[in-house]
């Protein structure tokens, strides 16, 4: 058994409110393209495995993964596909090659959010007997869950804002952001209220892309790049899925995650021995609450960690100094685009978000009603 699995390679789209002219097979192939490019390999000769990362229902067609393997070459190769976050494919990415059978993985993640209402997928999603009959979807969920917080620890909305100013700032440096603004706490407190307290730039806008990795094991992965990213952490949970069962200032499923990989990658003091955090924020006020699961400040003190600057690009912990989900990123890719900036972060390739020195990342990824289960990859800077 492999003693490492290194991510050599990622490759991300511009994203994009719509993107019409492209077929959801021409965004697989594009990441894949340029994630084969960048590793030096051949896709039809090199390639073992691939996993494809996408949900029907948001890519509004029947068995999504259908097309990809025409452009990711996987016919006669070992290929499935993960219907769930980006972390959770390269999770299981990397088991092909802990467990021996693999050395060299591709793993595709696409979703074009455009082709459906997504409203709609989110009342699906959500229990039939009790709540989908009130018309509930996520942004209604967040809101019961942002109030309760706010309630419970005394979060102020103009906590919650300085995270859409910060990230959107951020994104201003990142070239495959959607959006990005100068913004103030005052810009994002008057815009739209879409379910009170969340205004219509504490949401994640729309989004279509695609997002593209290579996996090696140790060996293959020294052969091809002086600097591998190592993959020395993964965790994983489940919440329960009825809200009524859970309290939602809490996050009782990432801490559960954070630790299940912290104590594989021997991390003892996260707000410490971590340089750099990609975590989503599908609305400002989870970002708050993630930082409190993924163990960097205590229950309850997300606010006065925003408040305290350490969060910001060039603080002592950076929190999506790429700019996260409230820049656009379509769901699925949205964990997966995590991983892949906090790759370039450690390979040194993040350009003009470049967090200085990082050698320790954490990339998160998360799914269902109010972060119902969440994902947790540690990755280290490679070189030895």
């Amino acid at each position: 058994m492999p003693e490492r699995v290194g991510i050599v390679a990622a490759a991300v789209t511009k994203f994009e409110a719509a993107k019409p002219w492209q077929h959801l097979a021409e965004l697989a192939l594009e990441v894949t393209d340029k994630a084969v490019e960048a590793a030096g390999i051949s896709l039809k000769d090199d390639v073992e495995a691939v996993v494809s990362n996408s949900q029907d229902h948001w890519d509004g067609r029947t068995i999504s993964s259908m097309p990809i393997p025409d452009v990711t070459c996987s016919h006669l190769k070992d290929e499935s596909k993960v219907a769930d976050d980006g972390p959770y494919a390269v999770a299981y990415g990397a088991m092909h090659i802990l467990s021996g059978d693999h050395k060299l993985v591709l793993v595709v993640s696409h979703c074009a959010e455009s082709h459906t209402d997504g409203t709609i997928i989110e009342n699906w999603s959500i229990d039939h007997i009790f709540t989908r009959m009130l018309g509930m979807d996520y942004t209604v969920a967040a809101a019961l869950q942002a109030r309760r917080y706010m309630d419970k620890y005394g979060i102020t909305p103009e906590q919650m804002a300085k995270v859409v100013v910060k990230n959107m700032g951020n994104a201003i440096k990142n070239k495959y952001a959607q959006t990005s603004a100068i913004l103030t706490v005052g810009d994002v407190l008057k815009s739209k209220m879409l379910a009170d307290p969340i205004t219509a730039m504490e949401r994640k806008p729309v989004s279509d892309g695609a997002c593209a990795m290579i996996l090696a094991s140790e060996d293959i992965a020294k052969k091809l790049t002086k600097n591998p990213v190592w993959i020395t952490g993964m965790g994983n949970c489940y919440d329960a899925h009825m809200l009524g069962d859970r309290d939602l200032a809490n996050c009782d499923a990432l801490v559960t995650a954070s630790k299940k990989a912290y104590k594989m990658a021997g991390i003892k003091n996260p707000a410490k021995d971590i340089s750099l955090v990609e975590l989503s924020d599908y609305y400002a006020h989870q970002e708050l609450l993630w930082t409190e699961g993924l163990g960097l400040c205590k229950p309850g003190e997300g606010g006065k960690l925003i408040d305290s600057g350490k969060t910001q690009l060039g603080g002592e912990l950076p929190v999506n100094p790429s700019g996260g989900l409230l820049s656009g990123v379509p769901v699925t890719v949205a964990g997966a685009e995590r991983v892949a900036e906090a790759v370039w972060q450690l390979q040194g390739l993040a350009g003009d978000h470049q967090v200085k020195g990082a050698k320790v990342a954490v990339a998160h990824g998360c799914g269902g009603i109010c972060g119902q289960m969440h994902c947790v990859l540690v990755l280290e800077k490679g070189g030895s």
